[in-house]
């Protein structure tokens, strides 16, 4: 299985980007002892060379849950600032947290739709009436239903019917992959400073 891994300096000063990139290249030895894959599927660069504002990892392999949860939470590199001469500050924190990248797309198959004729009033005269004209459409795996009567003819509802509950899955997923974003992005804000789970140095 593949378990994605951001890491985030968050907010913090140059300090925390420098220890991500520590940080990162420690987690990449560990994975590699403990024979799990790990990639880095994207980066964003911090304002130093070779520093990093955040890396989300790819971790595979049997054990990769196991692992990514050893290395999850607050992280510390704790060590003495490359930019900043003089006593001071030691502990930098960065923060690890799995996330889910991608949502699955919903595949549309008219096999998974349950059409239904029906009647409606309204305009039309009697022929709607007399004639089951409209259309209940249900698409049985989202449970989505739309009800189309606009025409006259069975069959234009029937294909308006599909359009519609096609357009309404698209929709849904468009709406999940914005939230998974946004959840992914929202941990750069959740930073806990101190009590960390795991402290490295180098």
């Amino acid at each position: 299985m593949t378990v994605h891994l951001m890491l985030s300096a968050g907010r913090g000063p140059q300090e925390c980007c420098w220890a991500l990139a520590k940080l990162v290249r420690r987690l990449e030895a560990d994975a590699a002892k403990r024979k799990v894959a790990t990639r880095r599927v994207e980066t964003v660069p911090g304002e130093r060379p070779g520093t990093f504002r955040s890396v989300l990892l790819a971790i595979d392999g049997a054990g990769a849950e196991q692992f990514a949860g050893s290395w999850s939470g607050t992280l510390c590199w704790q060590a003495p600032s490359p930019y900043r001469t003089g006593p001071g500050r030691k502990n930098w924190y960065v923060t690890a947290q799995p996330c889910q990248v991608e949502t699955p797309r919903t595949v549309f198959d008219e096999g998974d739709v349950e059409i239904v004729p029906t009647r409606t009033g309204g305009p039309g005269g009697q022929h709607r009436n007399k004639a089951s004209t409209a259309v209940r459409a249900t698409h049985r795996p989202s449970g989505i239903v739309v009800v189309v009567d606009t025409e006259r003819q069975f069959s234009l509802n029937r294909s308006t019917a599909l359009r519609l509950l096609r357009e309404r899955l698209q929709a849904g997923d468009a709406a999940a992959g914005r939230a998974v974003e946004t959840a992914r992005w929202r941990i750069h804000d959740e930073l806990v400073r101190g009590d960390p789970a795991r402290t490295e140095r180098p």
